[in-house]
């Protein structure tokens, strides 16, 4: 009787253990309280700022879905190339003045450096600065979100095959600490590599930075976070640069990989 007492023990211990890891994988903000958006602030690296910059392609996307919108829809970007999210000077930013924008702005989106998840003094520095900058932000009275980046690919010295863990419990800890949306970029991406490994998402030469079809992925993950809705039919294919076939897919997987990450 005593050992089939420790053997239930030690079952609640594991299943309680279980639970509170699966829970702190689970983003517990899964949207912006009904806020669309119009005046949007992406602040990060190359990676927003490659192929015509990812603001530019959720803005048109917002465009075509919600026109009556478009005429009041501010979009802007500020990059650093390798930069991390210290390095960025947010307290000028958040003046939108500074940076043509008359009002201030609703949401801003914060995108670390590729290789923050990669060490625990860099996962350190990470925690420490969206703390810091998700609060300014809430005091100026914006909403904020962090963009979860997407794994490396080789040929990168450094591609590891579940580095897009390390990146998602960084992420979503950042998120779940400072009650801010996550937007699940990197997951998109892996998924889409799973149902198709021939499509580039990378460029090739680095196996970091994204491609064209990369981009256009990512800002459709971004629109279907920020405004609850789903990007699959979109005619938007960036001026007929991207295939309608991989329009299409890269919508699908956006709106699986967002429904299945908020639930």
């Amino acid at each position: 009787m005593k050992n089939v007492i420790q053997k239930i023990l030690i079952l609640v211990v594991f299943l309680t253990i279980s639970s509170e890891l699966l829970a702190s994988d689970r983003p517990q903000v899964k949207s912006l309280d009904g806020l669309k958006p119009n005046r949007i602030l992406f602040v990060g690296n190359s990676y927003l700022y490659y192929n015509d910059s990812l603001h530019n392609h959720v803005q048109r996307m917002a465009a075509e879905k919600f026109p009556e919108k478009a005429k009041f829809a501010k979009y802007k970007s500020s990059t650093i190339g390798g930069s991390r999210l210290a390095h960025h000077n947010l307290d000028h930013l958040l003046k939108a003045k500074n940076i043509g924008v008359k009002k201030p702005f609703e949401l801003v989106i914060l995108q670390g450096g590729s290789m923050e998840p990669l060490s625990e003094p860099a996962r350190r520095q990470f925690n420490e600065q969206a703390k810091t900058m998700i609060e300014k932000i809430k005091t100026s009275g914006g909403k904020a979100a962090l963009y979860m980046t997407h794994a490396y690919v080789k040929p990168h010295g450094k591609y590891a095959p579940g580095m897009i863990d390390d990146i998602r419990s960084l992420y979503v800890k950042a998120g779940n600490d400072n009650k801010a949306l996550v937007i699940p970029v990197g997951i998109a991406f892996k998924k889409a590599y799973q149902y198709r490994p021939d499509i580039v998402l990378h460029k090739d030469f680095d196996g970091s930075h994204p491609s064209l079809l990369g981009t256009y992925l990512a800002a459709n993950v971004v629109f279907a976070s920020i405004f609850k809705t789903s990007p699959v039919g979109l005619k938007y294919n960036y001026f007929d640069a991207v295939a309608d076939e991989d329009r299409d897919f890269l919508q699908k997987v956006a709106e699986e990989t967002v429904s299945e990450f908020f639930n």
